[in-house]
C-alpha cells in the first residue's frame, strides 16, 4: 500500500504526478539540459544562457536595447521592466548617452540603452567593454517611420557580431506597430523581415541567431516578446517545459505558464499551441490578483513556521471561474514566480484537490530546479 501523500503512476490513466518519478526526473537530467556555466560558448546558434567570454554576471541576464533615435528604444525599458504607464513614456526624453538599470524580480535582468545617434564599431570604442556581457541585442525599429537606414545599420551590427560574439542573439522589434492598419502592419514586418535575411544570405550569413516580432507599449505584445528573448538566456528552459508538459497531460489543462509576477514575463510554458489571447488573459488575471494582494495581503510566515491548515500553499492560490467556460489557476510557487493554468473544458472545479496535489508535486520538482 503507498505511504500517505505518495501516488505512483499506474497507467496513463493515472491523475497524480508520481513524486519519486518526477524527482528522479530532475536528478537524472543530462548535461544538455544543465549545461556547464564555464564551457566555452563558441559556435552555438542560439544562446544557451551562458553568458559570452565567461562573463562575470552569468546569473543575471543582461539585454541591449538599440535602435535609432526616436524608435522606442526608453519606452519598451520604461513599461517592461520600471512598470511606468504606457501614457507617461510621451515625456521621455531621447536617450543621449549610454544608460544602465536593473531590474529585482525572479532573475535580476540588467538592461542597457545605447542612444542611436553613435556608431559603436569605430577605434574610439572598446567594443569588448559594450558586448562582453550582453546576452541578447534587442534592436527596435520604429514601423511607422522610414526604417532603411536602421535596417543598414543592423546589418553591420549583426555581422560584427557574427564575426567576434557569435553567442549573442539578436531580436528584432519592429515597434509601434499599434498605430498602422493590420494590412499594413503585415505587410511591413514581412518587408523588414525579408530585407535583412536577404542581406545576410547575400554577405553569407545565413544562419545568423535573428528573431523578429511586432511590439507595442499598448498592449501585450512587448511582454511576450521580451519573454520570448529571456527564455533563449534561461538554461533549465527544457526541463521547465518537460514539467509544464508532464503537469498539462496528467491535470488535462490546456495552457499553463509559469510568470514572473513583477515583470508580468513568463520564463517558461508547456509546448501546446499558443493562441493569441492565452498569454493576455493570463497577464490580466496577474494583474487582478497582485491588485487584490496589495489591499488584502498578509506578512508571509518565516521558514518553518506553519498555518493553522499546516499548508502554507492552500493560502497562495487563487481560480476564478465563469460557468460554462474555462476557468483560470494561480498558485504562487515563491515570492517571484506563479504558475498560471487555463484549465481544460473537461477539467471541472470538483477535481481541484487532484490538482492541487499535482501543482505541489511541480512546486517541489521546481525547488530542485533552481535550488531553493
Amino acid at each position: 500500500m503507498p505511504r500517505p501523500g505518495l501516488h505512483v503512476l499506474n497507467g496513463p490513466t493515472d491523475e497524480f504526478l508520481g513524486r519519486e518519478r518526477l524527482m528522479s526526473y530532475i536528478q537524472d537530467q543530462t548535461s544538455a539540459d544543465f549545461p556547464d556555466m564555464s564551457a566555452e560558448v563558441s559556435n552555438s546558434q542560439f544562446h544557451t544562457g551562458r553568458l559570452p567570454n565567461g562573463a562575470k554576471n552569468r546569473n543575471r541576464p543582461k539585454l541591449m536595447l538599440m535602435g535609432q533615435r526616436r524608435s522606442g528604444k526608453s519606452s519598451i525599458s520604461g513599461v517592461v521592466f520600471q512598470k511606468m504607464p504606457p501614457s507617461e513614456t510621451l515625456y521621455l526624453e531621447t536617450t543621449t548617452r549610454p544608460e544602465e538599470s536593473s531590474a529585482h524580480s525572479f532573475m535580476d535582468f540588467q538592461i542597457a540603452e545605447l542612444p542611436g545617434h553613435v556608431n559603436y564599431f569605430t577605434p574610439d570604442f572598446n567594443q569588448a567593454n559594450i558586448f562582453a556581457e550582453i546576452g541578447a541585442i534587442i534592436w527596435v525599429i520604429d514601423a511607422q517611420d522610414q526604417y532603411l537606414d536602421a535596417l543598414n545599420q543592423l546589418i553591420d551590427t549583426i555581422t560584427y557580431l557574427a564575426q567576434t560574439w557569435p553567442a549573442i542573439n539578436v531580436e528584432v522589434f519592429v515597434h509601434k506597430v499599434d498605430g498602422l492598419s493590420e494590412e499594413y502592419k503585415n505587410d511591413t514586418f514581412r518587408d523588414i523581415r525579408q530585407r535583412i535575411l536577404d542581406e545576410l544570405s547575400d554577405l553569407g550569413y545565413d544562419n545568423a541567431p535573428v528573431s523578429f516580432y511586432q511590439t507595442s507599449i499598448y498592449d501585450h505584445s512587448v511582454f511576450e516578446s521580451i519573454s520570448k528573448v529571456i527564455q533563449k538566456l534561461l538554461p533549465q528552459l527544457p526541463t521547465l517545459e518537460s514539467l509544464l508538459n508532464s503537469l498539462c497531460s496528467t491535470c488535462r489543462i490546456q495552457k499553463a505558464y509559469l510568470f514572473d509576477i513583477i515583470t508580468k514575463i513568463y520564463i517558461a510554458s508547456d509546448t501546446s499551441p499558443q493562441d493569441t489571447n492565452s498569454y493576455e488573459i493570463c497577464s490580466d488575471f496577474i494583474d487582478v490578483v497582485v491588485d487584490i494582494g496589495e489591499l488584502y495581503g498578509w506578512s508571509r510566515p518565516q521558514q518553518g513556521e506553519k498555518t493553522e491548515f499546516n499548508n502554507h500553499a492552500c493560502e497562495s492560490m487563487v481560480t476564478m471561474e465563469k460557468k460554462g467556460q474555462n476557468y483560470l489557476y494561480l498558485r504562487e510557487m515563491n515570492r517571484y514566480l506563479a504558475l498560471v493554468c487555463i484549465m481544460g473544458d473537461d477539467n471541472p472545479m470538483e477535481k481541484k484537490v487532484l490538482i492541487d496535489y499535482n501543482v505541489g508535486v511541480f512546486q517541489e520538482a521546481l525547488a530542485k530546479v533552481f535550488g531553493w
